[in-house]
């Protein structure tokens, strides 16, 4: 039987209607409570399901795996550790402050041009935050579409997953958000990218659209992200923090693999061809990143003034600081992807545009689906404990 998203729900205004401008209704707020919030329009419709029955073994199986891989974010992360955000950042290398920064410094009329080691460091302590914050702004961003996903999706399975997903993403949420405020400085807003990205999924009344662009596209992305990042850090409680959080994002890629395929199955081709056409507009659109304009702010350097030399830096250096975080993404998103069967509905109408833009290189890497359990931190350190365990090779991460 062919399964299509509901319809939108009717706008019927109700008890209790929105201030205009606050987002919080007629109840009472404070003023700085009011500066702190942003309302989102969520058309989907709620979906109660009175079939309990237990019949997607792969989704059941998931499931059982969340809630015995569940951390805490008090008692497993050792917050006493003491962390020096400079001693951080020259661990890093070059991986904190890219050489493109370097050699923008050296054109001729830069604004970096008198610029030391000093600034150089407090650079990269910056821009680590900058990262660690978009981290915590998408992780509530997830937060809410899990929880989205717990009211709209019609099976019971995907609905028990959802609601451990979001418990996941809150507590992702949490970490990140004390790491910055106890072991960095002040955060940083959402990047107006990653705002329009998960507003949108939010606001769209298919529900399968918050799996899609969730779990497929920003799960695969955090992945990327963190892994890069994981890589690249030796400060114990961030390392530690990073391989928890991408114990349990592989699993969120996972979940959404099992479930839209199923639905895909279903859907007709004009259906799958907005699909098709999401995810183009969602890759394809925004391969570019720009740097964090509040950085420089923060810096003291006009962010006019250092975007030419950024640029010019960027062309000698040949390419993007993002270039490697950008094929790991596509190494995850592409071949996700092909699982889902979009890769060659309508006649491969996604192939041949990803195939024009280099993507299908990354085709038959594995998909997250299947090595979900590589990337299980928590177990694997849990079964460490165990007296006469020996460690399985490469887990996680």
């Amino acid at each position: 039987m062919t399964r299509r998203p509901p319809p939108p729900a009717p706008s019927v205004p109700g008890p209790g209607a929105r201030e205009p401008g606050t987002g919080l209704g007629t109840l009472p707020a404070p003023a700085d409570l009011r500066a702190g919030v942003k309302l989102v329009e969520d058309h989907a419709t709620r979906v109660f399901t009175w079939d309990y029955r237990r019949d997607r073994t792969q989704l059941v199986t998931l499931y059982n795996k969340a809630m015995g891989s569940q951390w805490n974010s008090v008692t497993d992360l050792d917050w006493d550790t003491d962390v020096d955000p400079e001693r951080v950042v020259a661990d890093m290398g070059d991986d904190a402050v890219p050489r493109l920064f370097r050699v923008a410094a050296t054109l001729p009329g830069s604004p970096l041009a008198a610029w030391g080691e000093p600034e150089f460091t407090r650079l990269g302590v910056e821009l680590l935050t900058a990262r660690l914050s978009q981290f915590m702004h998408g992780e509530q961003g997830a937060m809410i579409t899990a929880a989205k996903l717990v009211e709209t999706v019609p099976w019971i399975d995907a609905k028990y997953y959802a609601a451990t997903q979001t418990m996941d993403e809150a507590r992702h949420t949490e970490v990140f958000a004390r790491y910055i405020d106890t072991k960095l400085a002040d955060s940083y807003p959402m990047s107006p990218f990653l705002d329009e990205q998960i507003t949108a999924l939010m606001e769209d009344a298919r529900w399968d659209i918050a799996y899609l662009g969730m779990q497929i596209v920003i799960e695969s992305l955090a992945l990327a992200a963190f892994g890069e990042l994981h890589r690249t850090v030796t400060e114990p409680l961030l390392k530690k923090l990073l391989r928890y959080v991408m114990s349990d994002e592989a699993r969120h890629v996972a979940f959404g693999i099992l479930s839209l395929s199923e639905l895909y199955q279903g859907l007709s081709s004009a259906e799958l061809g907005e699909r098709q056409e999401f995810l183009a507009e969602n890759t394809l659109r925004n391969r570019a990143r720009s740097t964090t304009p509040e950085v420089w702010e923060r810096l003291g350097v006009p962010v006019r003034a250092v975007v030419p030399y950024l640029m010019e830096a960027a062309t000698m250096t040949g390419g993007s600081v993002f270039a490697g975080f950008q094929r790991a993404f596509f190494a995850k998103l592409v071949p996700n992807v092909r699982k889902l069967g979009l890769l060659d509905a309508n006649d491969g109408w996604l192939r041949e545009r990803w195939g024009q833009a280099g993507l299908l290189e990354f085709e038959f890497a594995t998909d997250t689906a299947e090595e979900y359990e590589r990337y299980d931190a928590v177990s694997a350190d849990r079964a460490a404990q165990t007296p006469g365990h020996e460690p399985t090779a490469g887990a996680g991460v």
